[in-house]
């Protein structure tokens, strides 16, 4: 797998987030995600947006992360927020996840970043899983669904 940096509106990055937006839409049942997102908030150094591409160049993995200090929405100075988590389902279960996980890690630590916080849903166990194996730990809920009964929140000092 080739992992590189692009644009959270390289046209890649916009196939694969229609993509997940269409598993969260069944998933929960709404619209998806609908948390307010620009693609300058993935541009080095206050985030970071990645791709990867499996050997015939087609993109299978995305994730990405973006600053965030204290807000009124229940962030904490020093936080990388890590979005758009997502592997295309002929591609999952290869180890992708975790590695796109460990390099937008370790890109927000470089960053001077402190803690990484997420945001998923009671619907998507396999998300939580991988962040429960991964050292994350379940945290006072902050962002855009705080309020929602399906959200579940965790972070992970970096």
């Amino acid at each position: 797998m080739n992992i590189r940096r692009v644009t959270f509106d390289h046209p890649d990055a916009v196939k694969l987030n229609d993509q997940v937006q269409a598993e969260y839409a069944v998933r929960y049942g709404d619209e998806g995600d609908v948390t307010p997102l620009d693609p300058s908030m993935f541009q080095p150094p206050i985030g970071l947006y990645l791709m990867a591409y499996d050997t015939q160049g087609r993109p299978v993995a995305t994730g990405g992360w973006r600053t965030q200090d204290e807000n009124d929405e229940g962030y904490s100075d020093g936080d990388a927020e890590l979005k758009r988590m997502y592997v295309v389902e002929e591609a999952r279960g290869n180890g992708l996840a975790r590695r796109i996980l460990a390099a937008l890690e370790d890109d927000a630590r470089a960053a001077g970043r402190i803690r990484m916080v997420l945001e998923t849903g009671n619907k998507q166990p396999e998300a939580i899983a991988l962040y429960a194996s991964s050292g994350y730990e379940p945290c006072v809920k902050f962002g855009h669904y705080r309020f929602h009964e399906d959200s579940r929140c965790f972070a992970k000092l970096l």
